[in-house]
Formats: C-alpha cells, sequence, structure tokens
C-alpha cells in the first residue's frame, strides 16, 4: 500500500465539485487575462500552510506559539493559517492543561483531526476493507489476522538489522526504530523518559510516537493490524511493550510504552513472543 507524504491541498471547491487548492482569484470569470505578479502572494500563502500542516503533523500536539517558533512565523501569520487549516477541517485544537499549572485554563495544541488523517491515507483502503471483510467472512477472523501478519512481517524483516545495529541499549533500538518508521512514512518520534529519585530506574521509558497511519481506515475496522504492529514493535526491541493510544481507536497519535530499565530478550526480528500478549495489544488510552 503507497503512502501520501504530501499535505492535502485544502480550500473551496473547484468546478463540478473536485476539490481544488486554495488560490484567491483563482475563480475569476473566463477571459481574463493570465495570472499578474500580484496573484504570487496566494502561491506563497498555500506552501506556508503546507509547511504548518506538515509541521502540526509532525509535531502535533503544538500549541501556536511553538509552531511559530518551528518555522520562523509571527504568532498573527501562524494563527492566520491554523485558522484556515481549522476552517477547513483538516485540523482540531485539543486543550491541554499545562503540567504544575494548577486549575488554569488548557492551553491550545493543535493536531490533525480525522479528515486531515483520512486526507493522507490511500485511495484504495476502502477496496481493501471491503475484500478483508469478504475474507474474514469466508475464512474466518484468523485469515484476516494472517494476512496482518504477513504484511508486517516484511517491515520485521526491513527493519531488524537497523534495529541491531543499534545496539543492546533500549533507547537506542527504539530510536533506531522512529527512524525507519519515519522513512516509511508513519512521521515517527522517540521521548526518553527517564525515571526520578524515589523512583527506580527500571521505570524510565520511551515514548515512540507515530502521527501517521497509511491504514488508519483499515485499522479501524481490523484492530487485529495494531496488535501485529505492536507485537513486533516489542520483538524489534527486545521488551514487552504496551500501545497506550492509537489513531484508529481516536488518538490523536499512536503511541507506544516502551520500557528501557531492562535487558533486551533476544534478537530483532527472531520471532521472539512476549510473555504477555494481553499486554502487548491493549489499548489503554484511546484519546490520549
Amino acid at each position: 500500500m503507497s503512502t501520501r507524504l504530501s499535505a492535502p491541498r485544502t480550500g473551496s471547491a473547484a468546478p463540478g465539485g473536485a476539490a481544488g487548492p486554495f488560490r484567491p482569484g483563482s475563480s475569476s470569470p473566463a477571459g481574463r487575462q493570465p495570472a499578474t505578479p500580484h496573484t504570487l502572494p496566494a502561491d506563497s500563502d498555500e506552501r506556508t500552510r503546507d509547511r504548518v500542516l506538515n509541521a502540526v503533523l509532525e509535531h502535533g500536539p503544538v500549541s501556536a506559539a511553538e509552531l511559530g517558533d518551528l518555522l520562523g512565523f509571527t504568532p498573527a501569520a501562524v494563527r492566520r493559517h491554523l485558522d484556515h487549516l481549522s476552517r477547513s477541517g483538516v485540523i482540531e485544537v485539543k486543550r491541554v492543561a499545562k503540567a504544575g499549572a494548577g486549575a488554569g485554563r488548557p492551553a491550545r495544541r493543535y493536531v490533525l483531526s480525522t479528515q486531515g488523517q483520512s486526507t493522507l491515507g490511500d485511495d484504495y483502503l476502502d477496496i481493501a476493507g471491503l475484500a478483508l471483510q469478504r475474507l474474514g467472512e469466508i475464512a474466518g477472523p484468523d485469515a484476516v489476522r494472517e494476512f496482518a501478519v504477513e504484511r508486517f512481517s516484511d517491515m520485521e524483516r526491513r527493519y531488524a538489522p537497523e534495529i541491531e545495529a543499534a545496539g543492546p541499549d533500549i533507547t537506542a533500538r527504539a530510536q533506531a526504530l522512529s527512524a525507519a518508521l519515519s522513512r516509511d512514512g508513519f512521521v515517527a518520534s522517540a521521548a526518553s523518559i527517564e525515571a526520578k529519585a524515589p523512583l527506580p530506574a527500571a521505570l524510565s521509558s520511551v515514548q515512540l510516537c507515530q502521527g501517521h497511519c497509511p491504514i488508519q481506515q483499515l485499522a479501524t475496522k481490523f484492530p487485529v493490524f495494531c496488535d501485529v504492529e505492536t507485537e513486533v514493535f516489542s520483538r524489534l526491541v527486545g521488551v514487552d511493550v504496551r500501545r497506550l493510544s492509537t489513531l484508529a481507536r481516536g488518538g490523536h497519535v499512536c503511541t507506544t510504552h516502551i520500557p528501557t530499565g531492562r535487558p533486551a530478550k533476544g534478537p530483532a526480528g527472531s520471532g521472539h513472543t512476549t510473555d504477555s500478549l494481553g499486554e502487548v495489544s491493549n489499548h489503554l488510552q484511546e484519546r490520549p
């Protein structure tokens, strides 16, 4: 299945109902002279808006101020583009309470909406969903799982050498997994969370996040895809992992908790099965 990495074009519908990019002035009557230099800011706005959208995809949930710092925009400029993307339905506001801020007003942070995630998906997902549904009806749910296992086995084979090259350190292995996922279009990141005294160091972890899922629609109908992917992650990094949230279950990102305070169990891609499959496939938070 292919994955589109480019940001979706947003804006009004083109004549005939086809969606077209946001280009103020493009709806001029027939016969008007070709675009003059004064129309160039529209193209610039569109490119800038795509940059903002990609930054929300990669860093969300993210505040307007953080986006401004990342992209070098003024607060007014970034809010103008965020407002447009919000009206278009491809991003939405998530209110997040600041740590240690007490009962203050939650901060406004931006994430891709369900519509935005779907726009980045594959055109053939509807057909694939119908095919898998029919497969399950004819051959049973185990056949759908076998299909998911086969799909992710290629990922495991390709990623295993990179994970092994990172060495036995779990944090390094998680970072290598994040890099491999990002290369495949999952917009992944790995954040280390160190346990502070008096908590034991064994509670340290890495939060592996995926901002985009090319098969989100399929995984929504068939959660076994998320389960099998999580099992693959566990074998690759070499420890039992826990899936905290998924885009398919309504989360803003797919988040996997990877404990780092224990040694790896074996070589990546060795076929190791975790001791507690229920822990591997458990979705604790549907909307993080």
